[in-house]
């Protein structure tokens, strides 16, 4: 990508696609174009269509989608296999009309099958049941994926898919239910220590593991990848290592001081029990991750805190 190409983000104030924007700017990248939600719906075909044709871009990193942890996936189910079929399907289609170069599309660890072998290669996708908790966000990715192959194929489009594991990092979702495990454990300790609570209930036995990436190491794989991948088939992006979420509550616990007792409700569900990927492949192209999970996990609470007047809490 040239440094002045015409590059649009779409889901720009997202985790993901602030700071790929961050890293685009940081590698002086001067002509980006985003859209907030009310400058540009994108579950309405004709805006984006229209869109499209004004803007003519070059390059489209897909960041814009519903996600959540089980929780949300649990209670809002049409939502989250509605809105990301509707906005992937219409971004898609339109970067095929108005020739697109290349797309990154952003698909997700966690729609690899439930019982996938560990760690977890890119040809195991499909190859079993999908996780029940989040099967409708599941099948919408997967459906992505499989359209930006089939653009592939027919008419040659340079559509890309990749597989990030869980995320976290500054402009994340801190909802209390509505967000994945690790922010929500970041404010559920905040605020239990702030209100001196004498003992907080997690979810489910805390045995379950999973693979965190820092969210710029997540940009900076998009952008390796924007630059050095053409291949139709999906590649993952992660560290290579895992975590129980045991683990990961007594390492937020120290960060945020928190000192009261921690109580395990096995009635509530710990969602598919380990989650790793194999980053062979990434690794082999040129690409490793930076952060430690330790002192992202210190970062993250850091920005918390000074950005407690500001969170997106959706």
């Amino acid at each position: 990508m040239k440094k002045d190409a015409k590059i649009v983000i779409f889901g720009h104030r997202g985790l993901v696609g602030s700071a790929i924007r961050r890293k685009l700017e940081t590698e002086g990248y001067t002509n980006l174009i985003m859209c907030t939600r009310e400058e540009l719906d994108l579950l309405n075909q004709m805006a984006v269509e229209k869109f499209f044709a004004k803007v003519k871009p070059e390059y489209v990193f897909i960041a814009a989608a519903r996600v959540g942890g089980i929780y949300a996936n649990n209670n809002y189910p049409a939502k989250f296999i509605h809105e990301n079929l509707v906005v992937e399907t219409n971004i898609i289609h339109s970067a095929h009309v108005h020739k697109v170069k290349k797309l990154l599309f952003l698909g997700s660890s966690c729609i690899y099958p439930r019982l996938a072998p560990q760690p977890m290669r890119e040809e195991h996708l499909l190859t079993s049941e999908l996780e029940p908790t989040n099967a409708p966000y599941a099948i919408s990715k997967i459906a992505g994926i499989i359209m930006c192959q089939s653009y592939n194929r027919q008419y040659g489009d340079n559509f890309i898919s990749v597989m990030p594991t869980n995320l976290y990092g500054p402009n994340d979702n801190f909802h209390p239910e509505n967000s994945h495990v690790l922010p929500a454990l970041i404010r559920k300790f905040h605020e239990a220590k702030e209100q001196n609570l004498p003992e907080i209930t997690m979810w489910g036995t805390g045995s379950a593991k999973r693979e965190f990436l820092h969210v710029d190491d997540l940009a900076s794989a998009c952008f390796f990848l924007m630059n050095n991948y053409h291949e139709p088939n999906i590649i993952n992006i992660g560290t290579g290592e895992d975590i129980s979420i045991k683990e990961l509550t007594e390492k937020i616990r120290k960060i945020v001081g928190y000192k009261g007792k921690i109580i395990w409700d096995p009635t509530k569900p710990d969602g598919t029990p380990r989650k790793l990927l194999d980053v062979k492949k990434i690794n082999d192209l040129g690409w490793k991750h930076s952060i430690s999970l330790d002192y992202g996990l210190e970062k993250t609470y850091e920005w918390f805190k000074n950005n407690q007047n500001s969170l997106r809490m959706s």
